[in-house]
């Protein structure tokens, strides 16, 4: 997996700058030669334990967040002049150092991160509230990620990447989708992170682009202008993987339902369908009972395997008739 590039800058500027923004309400208040260091853990840490003086397994790498209770000390180490643990401090190279409840660290304090060019931001959240806030964030960025080329799709509620090679289809389908009243996330190009684990999250690589589709014989259109912005959508978790290929008469399809197929992404399984193309085939219609379908499969009903269930019912019933009536007979 490839490093991020995340600064205290960026942090700063998240609200306007990721995809999924989080108001942090940060402003720096010190250190401003320091705003390029990079943040390269997502998490945060609570210096009062190297306040006090230890520093064994001191979290130096991640955002510093000084509450009441570390201001607090701040004023007392200030009052007993016993500055040596803050410079001992900053001689780690800490990414930066948030104050919470608009609160401000002392003079001393301030000259030592200019001295060392360590960022100090200020926020007027609590340290809870920003703590909640800034793991959002940080949880965005350091998500793993991955790009792939396919169609994003929202259809009933249900976020559907469309795969298959080029010149299957798929920007075909899902322009009819639109049309249906289902709504566009990306064509071509789709961005997908893994958020806590097992969400995943899908958009378009480039925002510019995102909305555009192009169509063989057509050209580039723009679905925004075309259909309105009800037609389109920022992000979307992708619950269903529909595979179209060409048509394989050597091939056998899945004709029942009942053996569930699965595909990996970022390490999430992901229910997989392989949809045959060939002329007459309503694609679009069979993309929208899918999404039903699956819909449905999340409720707890599962449509083939009733229907399975119904039919061995059946036909252990009509048996049992037939041993009864071949015994009747006998006697």
């Amino acid at each position: 997996m490839t490093e991020k590039h995340f600064t205290v800058l960026g942090l700063i500027n998240s609200e306007n700058d990721l995809k999924e923004p989080v108001s942090l309400h940060l402003r720096c208040i010190g250190g401003r030669k320091g705003l390029t260091r990079r943040i390269k853990v997502p998490d945060l840490n609570r210096p009062g334990l190297a306040l006090s003086g230890f520093y064994d397994s001191f979290a130096y790498d991640r955002v510093q967040l000084f509450g009441k209770g570390e201001v607090a000390y701040l004023r007392k180490l200030e009052l007993e002049g016993k500055t040596q643990t803050i410079k001992h401090m900053f001689t780690y190279p800490i990414p930066c150092c948030t104050f919470s409840h608009s609160l401000s660290p002392d003079r001393n304090f301030l000259e030592e991160a200019e001295r060392n060019q360590c960022p100090i931001l200020q926020t007027d959240l609590t340290s809870t509230e920003f703590h909640a806030r800034l793991m959002q964030v940080l949880t965005n960025v350091f998500a793993p990620s991955q790009t792939l080329h396919g169609v994003l799709v929202e259809v009933y509620g249900l976020g559907i990447l469309l795969m298959g090679e080029s010149g299957v289809g798929k920007s075909e389908i899902a322009l009819e989708l639109v049309k249906h009243g289902h709504r566009l996330v990306a064509d071509d190009t789709i961005s997908i992170r893994c958020i806590h684990g097992n969400n995943l999250i899908g958009s378009g690589s480039t925002t510019m682009v995102g909305h555009h589709m192009e169509i063989r014989g057509l050209g580039i259109i723009n679905i925004t202008r075309l259909f309105g912005v009800r037609a389109i959508r920022e992000r979307k978790e992708i619950q269903l993987v529909v595979n179209l290929e060409e048509w394989n008469s050597q091939k056998n399809y899945d004709r029942l339902g009942t053996n569930e197929s699965y595909t990996e992404l970022l390490g999430v399984r992901v229910p997989k369908l392989e949809i045959p193309v060939k002329p007459g085939r309503n694609i679009p219609i069979i993309i929208e009972s899918a999404a039903m379908n699956e819909r449905l499969k999340k409720m707890g009903y599962h449509s083939a395997r009733e229907f399975n269930q119904n039919i061995l019912r059946w036909t252990e019933s009509d048996s049992s008739r037939a041993v009864y009536f071949d015994t009747e007979d006998i006697i």
